[in-house]
Parts: C-alpha cells; sequence; structure tokens
C-alpha cells in the first residue's frame, strides 16, 4: 500500500499539477492539506473519473483536507475530537481497507504564527488535542497513521538556516515539546526510521529564491503507531516535485506499508 501525505496549497490553483502527479505516482492513497475549498466546490468528479474515492472537510477559502483513496474507505469521520467550537477544517480519518486495514489521519496543524499570540495559543490547543487522539490511537493496538502538514521543525537538522527559525512558531521550544511528547507516546517517525542527517525538507517558500539555494525546512511527517511502523517498508520525500511548473511549495511525503 502506497500513501502519500501532500500539502497541495489550493486545489483550484493545482489542479492540473495534482492529476499529472496522480497519473504518474498512482497512490492508493493520498493524503491532502490545504485545499483551500469548500465541499461543495471540491472537483470530486474529476477524481472519482480518475478512480479515487474522495472525501473532503472542506473550509472556503483556507484549509481544507481531503483523503483520495484507489481502496476502500470505511469509517470517514471529520474533525480533531475535543472542541465542538472549532469551525477550522484541519483533520480527517478513515479506515483504508487493504490487506489489512489501517486507519488514516490526515491533519493540517496550525502555524501559529505570530507567537506570542492567540494564533499561537490555538495551535498549542490543537497540540494537545492531538496527543490525546493520538493516545486513543495507541490504546486501539491497530496499524494506524497520523500524516500531513505539522508545521514543526522537529529539530535544527530540519531546517537549512535553523537561525532563521529561532522566534518562529514552527521552531519554537513549545511547539517542539509539543510534538515530542506525542512522538514519545510510541509513535514511529516514519522519514527518520528510514533517514537519519540533516539536508532533508519538504517545504521550500515562493520567497526569495528558497527552492534554488535549497532553502527548505521539513515540516510535512507520518507518525505511526507500533503496529502500522512494523508494516513499513520505505519512506520518502518526493523532492523533485517542487521543481516543477506551478508546484506546491510543499512536496510529497510517501510511505510503503506491506497491508
Amino acid at each position: 500500500m502506497k500513501i502519500a501525505t501532500f500539502n497541495i496549497n489550493g486545489i483550484k490553483a493545482r489542479i492540473g499539477a495534482l492529476s499529472d502527479w496522480l497519473d504518474e505516482q498512482t497512490p492508493d492513497v493520498a493524503i491532502l492539506q490545504e485545499i483551500k475549498s469548500g465541499d461543495d466546490v471540491f472537483p470530486r468528479d474529476h477524481f472519482e473519473d480518475k478512480g479515487y474515492a474522495v472525501h473532503t472537510h472542506g473550509q472556503k477559502g483556507f484549509n481544507g483536507v481531503a483523503i483520495l483513496s484507489r481502496l476502500p474507505l470505511e469509517d470517514v469521520s471529520h474533525g480533531l475530537p475535543g472542541d465542538d467550537t472549532d469551525e477550522q477544517a484541519r483533520w480527517i480519518e478513515a479506515t483504508v481497507i487493504g490487506e489489512r486495514a489501517v486507519r488514516l489521519c490526515g491533519l493540517y496543524l496550525p502555524n501559529g504564527n505570530p507567537a506570542p499570540g492567540p494564533r499561537y495559543d490555538y495551535k498549542l490547543a490543537w497540540m494537545a488535542r492531538l496527543e490525546a487522539r493520538a493516545r486513543e490511537l495507541l490504546a486501539s493496538e491497530e496499524p494506524a497513521l497520523m500524516a500531513g502538514d505539522y508545521n514543526v521543525i522537529p529539530q535544527d537538522e530540519d531546517a537549512a538556516r535553523p537561525e532563521a527559525w529561532r522566534e518562529d512558531a514552527l521552531a519554537l521550544p513549545a511547539s517542539r515539546a509539543a510534538f515530542r511528547r506525542i512522538l514519545n507516546l510510541g509513535f514511529t517517525e516514519a522519514f527518520r526510521a528510514e533517514t537519519q542527517g540533516p539536508g532533508h525538507y519538504s517545504f521550500w517558500d515562493y520567497q526569495a529564491g528558497a527552492w534554488n539555494r535549497n532553502d527548505g525546512i521539513r515540516i510535512d511527517h507520518v507518525l505511526m503507531t507500533p503496529q502500522c511502523a512494523d508494516l513499513m517498508s520505505r519512506c520518502w520525500i518526493e523532492r523533485e516535485l517542487r521543481g516543477r511548473e506551478k508546484p506546491s511549495d510543499h512536496v510529497p511525503v510517501w510511505v510503503e506499508l506491506a497491508a
């Protein structure tokens, strides 16, 4: 089972690039973030014609997450538990049925800037809710993963210029500590389970020639329960996609599971 998480930075702007990528790479499941589209206007027919089941948790002009799957999906739910007043579309779950059933959680974690401030408070509160859901996934003792744009640079080696991010919400000590608390519950961070060291990024800003200078950061992650980690055969970042015409500022992160 080939699963990719991909922040597409707007379905309207990226439908051509996303379609080409799906045709070329044929993921079994694509977990998307920042679709920036309401559910009613998302071009689901276009992707259904390509053989994908489409489930979205959208929001007009902002945020929004989706799951496209060539495999059957069951028990789809929307919204991160823990705050019924949260109107931001940042979480979607489904169980994908391959040789094994795997619970998929797609997330778009808040950016949190400017920090300190209300947006950063929201980020940390959202991460506390994420930790609670992560505990429930572990307690289920079933294969499960949480994949998406975490908007967290876990360590200095995950940035080309870590000094540039010292005061940014993505790298503040409280953000990193919240991420570590989740990871240390017993999750495996898929990419770091396979690849160590600096120089591996999943995001390059559109500004100041960041891509050409390889001035990137790694903020797109896949966290797996032990039962899911046991199924993983590979994890990689599809870096080359950032160099194409009209790209997203993110690139896909892939995991391959024996499921």
